[in-house]
Parts: structure tokens; sequence; C-alpha cells
């Protein structure tokens, strides 16, 4: 975190596993003061022209509890689907956190799996 003319920089954390079916985030804890994210979690699959009933599943973690699973059928034939999840968290001071998020897809091919936390000044 950096300051800039007295005002805090928002944090923004990042991680984009490509075509993997699983990206990690971890958060810090923050000594000095408590904080909240929005957590955005973003998986796009690849259509195929022609298959038997493609499908994409994305599912979330926040330190090791489950808070969201979706399977859906893959749409858009020859293009791109996807499944995104969101959510707001409060950080007490000095709490990390760690958010998984696991893909699968069926017919489909896995395109990008990406986690993003922005914090909410």
């Amino acid at each position: 975190m950096t300051r800039k003319t007295g005002n805090l920089v928002p944090e923004l954390w990042r991680c984009d596993a490509g075509s993997a079916s699983v990206a990690v985030l971890h958060i810090p804890g923050a000594l000095d003061r408590r904080r909240t994210f929005d957590i955005d979690v973003t998986l796009i699959v690849r259509v195929p022209v022609e298959g038997d009933e493609p499908w994409h599943e994305l599912a979330v973690e926040l330190d090791g509890q489950q808070q969201w699973r979706r399977r859906i059928p893959s749409h858009s034939p020859g293009q791109t689907d996807g499944l995104d999840y969101h959510c707001r968290i409060e950080l007490e001071t000095g709490r990390a956190l760690r958010i998984r998020a696991t893909a699968g897809a069926g017919g489909s091919r896995m395109q990008q799996l990406c986690i993003e936390a922005r914090e909410a000044l």
C-alpha cells in the first residue's frame, strides 16, 4: 500500500491463472486498519461449434470455506461463455484472506480463470 498526498491508494490484488483449473489469491493482513474488498471471480470457456451438451462450472472458497458453486450448460457455440461470482468482504485489522477458485468443463475448453480483489475506500 502506498500513500499519495495523505490519501490511501486502494489495494488491488489479482491472480490470472490463464486456462488452469485452479486459481489462488492471498491477501495479507494489514496491521494498521480494517479493510473492505470487492471480490470478483471470472471463468471464461471456449464453446465448441459442435458438441454433446458442453458444460462449465466454478466454485469459490474463502479461507477454506465454500461460498458458492455453480455448474451450467455452455452456450454460444463457436464463441465464449462464462460464470462470474461477486462478493464483498470486510477484513478486521490483521486478518489475511485466502481466495481459491476451482473450475471445470466438459466439452468446452477453459480459456481464463481470474480472481480480483479491489479495496473499497
